[in-house]
């Protein structure tokens, strides 16, 4: 069995196809890291200003020190927010860099399935057995992947609801320190 040019051109099209779809979800990925960070520069900068506008407006320390301190609630909200828009941006490019691999492993396994169907027409008597053996291997390797993405995909939902609760933990905790 020979390969031809037009199997090396579509193979060659499929590697860059899919090296371009990574490229283009990191890229994407790190415009929006990008933003997410000179957005929270912006702010942080602007309530700088504020903050330290307002604390030389102090009549006296009592003021001066309620001002601090009521300057640490909205410090905590924006820092939780930017964390967790962080985490969402990683969590969506991690997903799409799956989507890329998961098809990518479709396409391959697919092309091997054929290649096997192929070259079992043209192989000797007897070796029926060996080419059933791979393609029950391949099968095995297939459903071991699927389970260990099913997995991976749990862990990720348990993850998320973690750093959601410990998101909700320390407003919480911000809000009764403030309170107290």
């Amino acid at each position: 069995m020979y390969v031809t040019p037009e199997q090396i051109q579509s193979a060659n099209k499929t590697n860059v196809e899919t090296l371009l779809a990574v490229a283009h979800a990191q890229f994407a990925a790190f415009e929006k890291f990008a933003n997410i960070s000179a957005g929270a520069v912006k702010t942080a900068f602007e309530d700088s200003i504020n903050n330290t506008r307002a604390l030389l407006g102090a009549k006296d320390v009592q003021e001066f020190v309620a001002l601090q301190n009521s300057f640490a609630q909205p410090a905590i909200e924006k820092a939780i927010a930017y964390s967790k828009s962080v985490y969402e941006v990683a969590t969506e490019a991690n997903a799409e860099l799956s989507k890329v691999a998961e098809r990518r492993a479709s396409e391959w396994n697919e092309g091997f399935v054929t290649l096997l169907d192929k070259v079992s027409k043209n192989a000797p008597a007897g070796s029926d057995v060996a080419v059933a053996a791979i393609k029950s291997m391949l099968a095995a390797s297939n459903s071991a992947y699927d389970n260990l993405t099913k997995v991976a995909r749990q862990a990720t939902e348990i993850a998320e609801a973690n750093v959601n609760a410990a998101t909700e933990t320390v407003r919480g905790m911000a809000k009764a320190k403030k309170a107290a």
